[in-house]
């Protein structure tokens, strides 16, 4: 099996490079992609760089480029419910495009209008095992939608309004696209964000971002350990 692993920033993906062997590196359209294997798995990681757009030309190009049979996003969110604070992390059930907003034209908030949907539903099997692998760790978790945008959400009013509208968790810029991009390619995706900062908005990410980020890496590299139980 391939695994595909994307992060939107360099530290997200830094100590997974660290236990891939036999790793090579190729640059495709400004992407660097890594190229290795952890035991008998084969995974590609690539770091896609901030917002909707990088995610779904990285995206793009590992899937067409590697072939990887599955595809997991992780980094780092800001908090959106009191079940979450800093620290926990937030398993995607289902991501949404929180700006894409067609409203005028008598659509929902959201909506998808190639694919007609609003909400994008990640992969059952893999976010069990990712859910186990946190239990294991003693990781406080929750899983519900995850909310994808170009804007850093740090006012209190807008994450009020974006767990509303659409009952999400979490909110970040890339895992919406990124699952966007894998459902055109039928290829199962997972989305797991650990949670950087809460009430202190941009003071809690500049703190807590790099710590936040290691817990990502810490449960693919237990998920890459089973990947077995998922077949």
């Amino acid at each position: 099996m391939r695994i595909g692993v994307i992060g939107a920033m360099q530290m997200e993906i830094d100590n997974l490079k660290k236990s891939l062997e036999n790793s090579s590196i190729e640059e495709i359209s400004s992407v660097k992609f890594v190229k290795g294997t952890i035991g008998d798995v084969e995974v590609v990681a690539a770091v896609c760089g901030v917002g909707k757009v990088f995610a779904a030309i990285c995206t793009e190009a590992m899937i067409l480029t590697y072939q990887v049979d599955r595809i997991i996003n992780i980094g780092v969110a800001g908090t959106l419910c009191s079940d979450l604070g800093v620290m926990d992390v937030a398993l995607a059930n289902q991501v949404v495009q929180h700006d894409m907003n067609t409203s005028a034209l008598g659509d929902p908030v959201g909506l998808l209008s190639g694919i007609d949907q609003i909400y994008i539903p990640s992969d059952k099997k893999m976010t069990a095992l990712l859910a186990k692998c946190l239990e294991e760790k003693q990781i406080h978790y929750t899983i519900g939608t995850i909310a994808t945008g170009d804007l850093f959400m740090h006012e209190q009013k807008q994450k009020q309004k974006l767990h509303e509208r659409f009952e999400a968790v979490a909110a970040e810029m890339e895992g919406g696209s990124i699952g966007h991009v894998c459902y055109m390619n039928k290829v199962p995706f997972a989305v797991l964000r650990s949670i950087s900062d809460g009430d202190g908005g941009a003071m809690d990410y500049a703190e807590f971002a790099q710590q936040a980020a290691k817990i990502g890496i810490e449960i693919v590299l237990a998920f890459i350990s089973r990947l077995d139980e998922l077949e």
